[in-house]
């Protein structure tokens, strides 16, 4: 009776996947801040993506981990750089079964883990770092990403990647916008997943997890720019705003349940605490009734074979 009348649905095509992969790595990696994530090898990343694709997740999104890193991010748009080289196993390996996303940000690549190139005081240079956007969006296209993610929260990146892709010919490569990205407690351990350089905080362009209007601001100016579909990062600390985000978008809306949240509830579990099944479908759930039309998430694979 239940399953009869729910009113909220949650199905396998709506769950996306992040992948980590690793440059160099003669194996996986455990990630100890977030049990069962690992950075990949180039070989264990092509295993895991074809799993996830025959659990029918709908889509996948892919981080780089390199080996060496710069002031520019240089390895982002190097066509040899683990994230493209990635990208094109995972296009050779899966073709157009499933969505493949690619982080396009730079601070996977730069010794200060910022998000973007850094001016003469030691602050983010959005402006420069829109020229790099450009230059990365362009590698992940050629390498076969259907969905490119500007995860940077730079001023006008939707607008300049999507002039930068339709000048090349990618006019069918789609861009979903990390439109409403906070400044999170939450991203601890994604820090620790992707080897972050960062010192500090980026407060200087996430936004204030105080604010709700800006969300919708920043949503409406990423629309206008050209995005396909829209992200609100975190999700479950800001359910508030995937639904605010739901009620003004003409394009879907994607929420991005992260390393922070992951890591609380398999902490729980690992006590004793939560029974684990039933706590990642709810907080899964929560995250669709509040307005989500996809979910990236760490369970993404697992939950779709408890979904099918």
């Amino acid at each position: 009776m239940r399953r009869l009348v729910s009113e909220t649905t949650l199905r396998p095509r709506q769950l996306i996947l992040p992948m980590f992969v690793a440059e160099g790595a003669d194996a996986p990696r455990p990630i100890a801040s977030m049990p069962g994530v690992v950075q990949h090898t180039r070989d264990s990343l092509r295993k895991a993506a074809v799993d996830a694709v025959r659990a029918g997740v709908g889509g996948l999104m892919l981080f780089g981990i390199p080996e060496h890193h710069d002031a520019i991010g240089s390895g982002a748009t190097d066509e040899n750089g683990i994230l493209n080289v990635a990208l094109r196993d995972l296009k050779a390996e899966l073709g157009d079964e499933t969505v493949l996303m690619a982080d396009t940000c730079l601070d996977e690549f730069t010794d200060h883990g910022h998000c973007g190139v850094l001016d003469a005081n030691g602050g983010v240079d959005n402006d420069a770092t829109l020229e790099r956007y450009a230059e990365m969006a362009l590698a992940q296209a050629r390498a076969g990403a259907h969905l490119l993610g500007p995860s940077g929260m730079m001023d006008g990146q939707v607008g300049v990647i999507r002039r930068a892709l339709d000048d090349a010919g990618f006019t069918d490569t789609g861009i979903l916008a990390y439109s409403a990205k906070y400044s999170s407690a939450f991203f601890g351990p994604f820090r620790e997943a992707v080897n972050s350089q960062l010192k500090g905080d980026r407060k200087t362009y996430q936004q204030d997890p105080g604010n709700a209007r800006e969300a919708i601001r920043e949503i409406e100016l990423d629309v206008a720019e050209g995005a396909d579909m829209v992200m609100v990062k975190p999700a479950l600390a800001y359910l508030d705003i995937v639904r605010a985000a739901a009620e003004v978008s003409p394009v879907p809306v994607a929420a991005y349940n992260i390393s922070g949240e992951y890591a609380m509830v398999e902490a729980a579990v690992a006590n004793g605490w939560l029974n684990r099944e039933a706590t990642i479908l709810e907080v899964l759930t929560s995250i669709r009734r509040a307005g989500a039309d996809s979910i990236l998430t760490y369970w993404a694979a697992e939950a779709a074979r408890w979904l099918d």
